[in-house]
């Protein structure tokens, strides 16, 4: 059986540019850029967060692919550990990002935080206990 090498996970966006800024800026991401097509219209970004990178795709009628902002409920989300998920919260919070839950400890050994991006994905930032 092959071995998987690498999860890159892509997200949809309406609008690439301001959810590069917005995850940089208030998630605290490292800045992948954005890249344009020959019109000059974003049609990719990325972010990193450790060894990941993460993808951001256009809205893509023809591939069914939506930015979660258009529709009622998601099927899931992306959680991420934090060094400090207090301090992360207050950085989130203070920018004015959808906060869906305050840090609390949890029974599985972690502390966290639900928020939500500029375009409705679902986040969960952790430390562990």
């Amino acid at each position: 059986m092959p071995t998987v090498q690498r999860v890159i996970p892509l997200l949809v966006y309406e609008d690439i540019e301001s959810a590069h800024d917005f995850l940089v800026e208030v998630f605290g991401f490292g800045a992948g850029g954005v890249e344009r097509d020959g019109e000059g219209e974003v049609v990719h970004g990325e972010v990193t967060g450790g060894d990941t990178v993460m993808w951001l795709h256009r809205v893509s009628p023809e591939h069914e692919m939506a930015s979660p902002g258009t529709m009622d409920a998601q099927s899931g989300g992306l959680v991420v550990r934090v060094d400090d998920v207090d301090a992360h919260y207050e950085r989130a919070r203070a920018a004015g990002a959808r906060i869906d839950r305050e840090p609390t400890d949890q029974p599985y050994g972690q502390r966290e935080y639900g928020v939500r991006d500029l375009e409705g994905h679902r986040w969960w930032f952790a430390t562990p206990l």
